[in-house]
This record gives structure tokens, C-alpha cells and sequence, in this order.
């Protein structure tokens, strides 16, 4: 993933988020469900908080590979993980939130 590649990308399953997180320095994973009100609202978000921070966004539903839940700890939706050098380095996991609050998380985790 570049910088000029602003929108969030949806991937299919782990593997997939692994090759996208493995393709940059810094990338925020919105994890998502279908149906899910606050995640349909929170989308257009962080496509904003990407195109303002240069920060690429992923986006996976976890019930499409199950396996994610266990393995990013998933209790609610939307979560939000920044992920630097392949490795989590913080976590929003508190319903919607707005696009100020997005970005002072991912500098304070800078």
C-alpha cells in the first residue's frame, strides 16, 4: 500500500490483513461486521483520517475469518488497531468515534 492510497482497502481474511500490514510501515485496521450501525458510520471516517494523516486504512470483518477474533482480541465493533512495523501499538475499541479523535490517537501513539 503507498501513501497515495487514501480510501480503505477491505480485505478478505487474515491472510490478506497480513499481506496489507506486512506492505507498510504504519496502517490503522478498522474491524467491522455487516449490519453494524456504528461501523457503516465510522467507514467514511477514517477514509478522511487517511487522506488528512497519509495513514493507510484496512478494513476486515472478523466474522468472515473467525480465527481474527482470538487473534486481535476482538470483544466489540468497530475496533480500531494501529499497527507500526507489523506489531499493534494501540487500540480504540470504544463504538464510534469522530475523525479529531482518530487522529489525536494515532499521533499520540506516533
Amino acid at each position: 500500500m503507498t501513501a497515495q492510497h487514501r480510501r480503505p482497502a477491505r480485505v478478505a481474511d487474515g491472510d490478506d490483513l497480513d499481506a496489507a500490514i506486512a506492505g507498510a510501515d504504519r496502517v490503522l485496521v478498522l474491524f467491522y461486521t455487516t449490519g453494524c450501525s456504528l461501523c457503516q458510520a465510522i467507514e467514511p471516517v477514517v477514509g478522511n483520517v487517511a487522506r488528512d494523516t497519509g495513514v493507510p486504512v484496512v478494513m476486515v470483518n472478523p466474522g468472515d475469518d473467525i480465527g481474527l477474533v482470538d487473534e486481535w482480541a476482538i470483544r466489540s465493533v468497530p475496533t480500531l488497531v494501529l499497527v507500526e512495523d507489523g506489531t499493534e501499538v494501540g487500540r480504540l475499541a470504544d463504538g464510534f468515534q469522530g475523525g479529531d479523535a482518530i487522529e489525536a490517537f494515532i499521533a499520540d501513539h506516533a
